[in-house]
């Protein structure tokens, strides 16, 4: 709530109007978020699973990475991760060596296939969300980027 604002509703009211509208917002963001995946993920490689296009960007990010690392960041078994993982691997996405820390373990990297892939479909996508936010001012688009994070961190991610 801000104190420069005289329209916003106050007390647990306003905030329990707010939340049901982050609430609908929120579902329509995820609807169409899902929808965006699934047209990435092809747009990757026509194999590709529509979940696993977030753990190629997950990748870019951090690789190399352990399979048990990437799991805890998204919140799934190692049973999914593994699958997912296979998947990737299989379609010559990612790659998997051993870690040197650990035997036991294994760290998953982009290919260069896999990179050139991604970094083309992302690069698309990029210019794509600058194209939608062109009557954006900067500082809104870092201030949707800000609470976004802010509120993902809430979430535990």
């Amino acid at each position: 709530m801000s104190p420069t604002n005289a329209d916003e509703p106050r007390g647990a009211v306003g905030l329990q109007q707010g939340a049901a509208e982050l609430e609908r917002e929120l579902s329509v963001l995820f609807r169409r978020a899902r929808a965006v995946s699934g047209e990435l993920a092809r747009e990757v490689h026509p194999g590709l699973e529509p979940a696993a296009y977030g753990l190629l960007v997950r990748l870019a990010e951090v690789e190399p990475e352990r399979a048990t690392e990437l799991a805890a960041y998204f919140g799934v078994g190692k049973a999914t991760m593994s699958r997912q993982l296979r998947g990737l691997e299989e379609l010559g996405l990612i790659a998997r060596e051993p870690d040197p820390a650990d035997g036991r373990a294994h760290l998953t990297r982009l290919t260069s296939e896999g990179r050139e892939r991604f970094s083309r479909v992302r690069s698309a996508r990029r210019d794509r969300f600058l194209a939608q936010l062109d009557a954006w001012g900067a500082g809104e688009v870092a201030e949707l980027a800000r609470l976004l994070h802010r509120f993902n961190d809430l979430q535990g991610g």
